[in-house]
């Protein structure tokens, strides 16, 4: 009984709360779909599957966003998304919508109130994650940040005094827990370290420079509590750590199946580095030029984040002349706007790395990282450390596809999933050949 009256509660706060605002009502009329909506769902119905059906969903209704002009809309039961692959239009709305959207609430069940987006190197502490894979703190990441996934993508989960009565909700709170208590220890015994290296830099050196990590930093510089840094710490290990490892990893499977394209940067890093083994270092890379754009090209057609939601707060005007108005929600699909023809061409699926070694059209064509105010704060360093880490591998190594791989399925395009991140279905597979 108690079941039945929630769900009818939802169907009639559904109902009423889409006829409440007629704007929007009528802002969706003009901006039709392709894909039939259902009653009160909306729709939310093609969310349903595995997560690699959650990701064809985004792309197949980018696909139909960009064939309507670059905007089109969806109902998520009775909230009214419009989907963005049009650059002039995201330059726009990333520029003036700031507040992130409502469904970005769950992952504040893990972060808190932590800023968003900071390197990798952290906490300071050397997780060896490659020599002892299961360690609780990366498998609880892991876990909770699938499950968060999920809720984002089933709005019958949306509801907090729903979610807490379900089994994931007692998953997530035991990962969030073993999380906030490792990186708790964390902090006290930094505190600890720093203490006793401040007085051993007293007596012998005051003038040798250690370098930090960002939550040493912030231990020095701020007067936050050990939970507020917890949250930042957090935030920083979700946002900064997997980005670019799985930017990365897609980068190196591509050039896994482009073995002219891996030679040409092959070649690249030898003319820049020569025959030295010593490593690649931070003068080193603004020469390496290719190899730029070759990560660049698979963010492009790979975006880690494949898609970012914003709130709109007031009326916005784009340059089409359409209004969006107060009380929508945003989504630009990045994935989309990376495959949008009118800006790279009919042949916008194919890996084409040279696209970078000429002007863009337009700023906003190309957003990994976001775009605007709220872009990526760490985007200097995760292209340094990407580029620093596939010219460390490729002068060494030659990477191939995986022994068992189809040479037809090498050709078509990779299957990717939808995890938070945007991940390879087969988990990144390839063979590794030394050069000498």
């Amino acid at each position: 009984m108690f079941w039945l009256l929630m769900l009818v509660a939802c169907l009639v706060w559904v109902f009423y709360s889409r006829l409440g605002n007629r704007k929007i009502v009528e802002l969706s009329r003009k901006l039709p779909g392709d894909v039939p909506s259902w009653p009160i769902l909306g729709h939310a119905y093609l969310l349903r599957g595995s997560d690699e059906d959650q990701m064809k969903v985004f792309q197949m209704s980018g696909r139909l966003t960009i064939n309507r002009g670059g905007l089109a809309s969806y109902w998520v039961a009775n909230r009214l998304y419009i989907m963005v692959a049009d650059p002039l239009a995201a330059e726009v709305i990333l520029k003036n919508c700031l507040n992130k959207d409502y469904v970005m609430k769950f992952m504040q069940f893990l972060v808190g109130n932590g800023s968003i987006y900071a390197p990798e190197t952290t906490l300071g502490v050397q997780m060896r994650a490659q020599l002892s894979p299961n360690q609780a703190f990366l498998d609880a990441l892991d876990e909770i940040t699938q499950l968060v996934a999920t809720r984002m993508v089933q709005p019958w989960l949306y509801t907090d005094c729903v979610y807490s009565l379900l089994p994931q909700y007692r998953r997530a709170e035991k990962c969030r827990r073993l999380m906030y208590e490792f990186v708790e220890q964390v902090i006290k015994t930094k505190r600890i370290e720093m203490e006793q290296r401040a007085k051993t830099n007293s007596q012998q050196n005051p003038e040798v420079f250690s370098p930090q990590s960002f939550l040493e930093m912030l231990l020095e510089s701020s007067e936050l509590t050990d939970h507020e840094l917890a949250e930042e710490a957090l935030v920083i290990s979700v946002a900064g750590t997997d980005t670019s490892a799985v930017a990365a990893s897609f980068a190196v499977l591509m050039l896994s199946r482009h073995p002219e394209v891996q030679h040409r940067v092959y070649e690249e890093l030898c003319e820049v580095l020569g025959d030295s083994n010593r490593d690649v270092t931070a003068e080193d890379l603004p020469r390496l030029k290719y190899l730029e754009a070759v990560i660049k090209e698979t963010l492009r057609l790979y975006p880690p984040v494949p898609i970012i939601v914003r709130s709109v707060e007031q009326d916005i005007d784009l340059p089409s002349g359409l209004t969006l108005v107060k009380g929508v929600g945003i989504v630009i699909n990045i994935w989309a706007t990376h495959r949008n023809p009118r800006y790279w061409g009919s042949d916008a699926d194919l890996f084409k790395p040279e696209r970078f070694l000429e002007p863009l059209m337009h700023p906003a064509q190309f957003i990994p990282f976001s775009y605007g105010l709220r872009n990526c704060l760490g985007y200097q360093y995760a292209m340094m450390s990407i580029k620093t880490v596939l010219a460390s591998l490729f002068r060494k190594y030659r990477a191939l596809p995986p022994e068992s791989a189809d040479q037809n399925t090498l050709k078509e395009p990779l299957r990717v999933k939808f995890d938070i991140m945007m991940k390879d279905v087969h988990k990144f597979q390839i063979q590794l050949n030394s050069r000498f």
